[in-house]
């Protein structure tokens, strides 16, 4: 049932999100977790304490999350067991995981970029790409901010929507809570900042080896749907993911922007400024550099593409399944 869950959540966010009159009443559940690791961080991350406590304190926190995300998944799984009748049940949990996915947020994010940079040019463009990047915004020209849009929509393809819609296949929903609780720890305190090199260790570590199998799908999902993309490379992306991903600083996020970059012919990543200093970063792919308004649009379709081969692979997978159980 774990697929029919994921096939649930999937087409849920797909059509709906996550409605921000919710995010006003309520918040969201990343949200929720980020307060949780907020308040660890002012009182458990002391600079007074030694490096080797600090990251012992750090490993508590994931410790803490882990068992708090699992309890909560198993306590909400049980119940919607219990309490309906199956379709119902799936329809329900799968309700409750699409507030996980990212699919159609995303999409809406970077699309913002692009419409900024085309109706209110390099301003507009550097003021919507802050919101979804880390890196100096003002230290970006117009091909900047195109590329930043493209390199986080296929990261965030990654983090935000391969890899906790696999953990929620592979263990529900509190495999998907697992998942979205650490990668939420690594986001706020898994950087080598001074304060977080110690106390974001464990979070940091386990996300790199809880990302590995997304970020393989991801450049998967990426090549495949460029064979249906005009002017996109399924052969340029494998080429690329092979020859440039493992030159990323990051062990998962080299993957799906080398296929990216491949499969729409351009350079992505490379030097970036972060809080004024510059990080030297490989490029990925071997295309041009001076990406556009229009780049950005490409990548979108190819994003969608991708999410539609995803939604494909696990209505097979369901469909195999039930075969063999039949």
């Amino acid at each position: 049932m774990f697929l029919a869950v994921a096939l649930a959540a999937l087409i849920i966010e797909a059509l709906f999100g996550y409605p921000q009159a919710l995010v006003r009443r309520i918040g969201h559940p990343v949200m929720w977790i980020g307060a949780l690791i907020a308040w660890a961080d002012r009182h458990w991350n002391r600079a007074s304490d030694s490096f080797t406590l600090r990251r012992l304190w750090g490993a508590a926190l994931v410790l803490l999350l882990i068992m708090a995300a699992a309890s909560i998944g198993l306590g909400l799984t049980a119940a919607a067991r219990l309490a309906l009748p199956e379709p119902f049940a799936t329809g329900v949990l799968g309700l409750l995981a699409s507030s996980l996915l990212a699919q159609r947020s995303l999409g809406q994010h970077v699309s913002a970029v692009a419409s900024a940079l085309e109706k209110e040019g390099l301003v507009g463009g550097r003021r919507a790409v802050s919101m979804i990047v880390g890196r100096d915004p003002e230290s970006l020209d117009e091909a900047g901010v195109a590329r930043a849009a493209i390199e986080s929509l296929a990261e965030n393809f990654s983090d935000g929507v391969v890899a906790p819609l696999f953990w929620l296949a592979i263990g529900s929903l509190p495999g998907m809570l697992i998942y979205k609780a650490t990668n939420t720890a690594d986001s706020m305190i898994g950087h080598l900042s001074e304060r977080h090199r110690a106390f974001g260790w464990a979070a940091a570590r386990l996300d790199d080896l809880i990302n590995l199998p997304a970020s393989r799908l991801s450049a998967l999902w990426l090549a495949l749907a460029a064979i249906a993309i005009p002017r996109a490379s399924a052969r340029d992306a494998i080429s690329a993911v092979w020859r440039d991903a493992h030159k990323h600083r990051s062990p998962n996020a080299g993957w799906p922007e080398a296929a990216m970059a491949g499969a729409l012919r351009l350079r992505l990543a490379g030097p970036r400024v972060y809080h004024g200093e510059i990080v030297e970063d490989a490029w990925m792919g071997e295309g041009r550099a001076d990406a556009k308004a229009s780049d950005i649009r490409r990548a979108l379709r190819l994003y969608r593409a991708a999410c539609a081969v995803q939604a494909l692979v696990v209505v097979a997978a369901l469909v195999a399944v039930i075969s063999i159980w039949r």
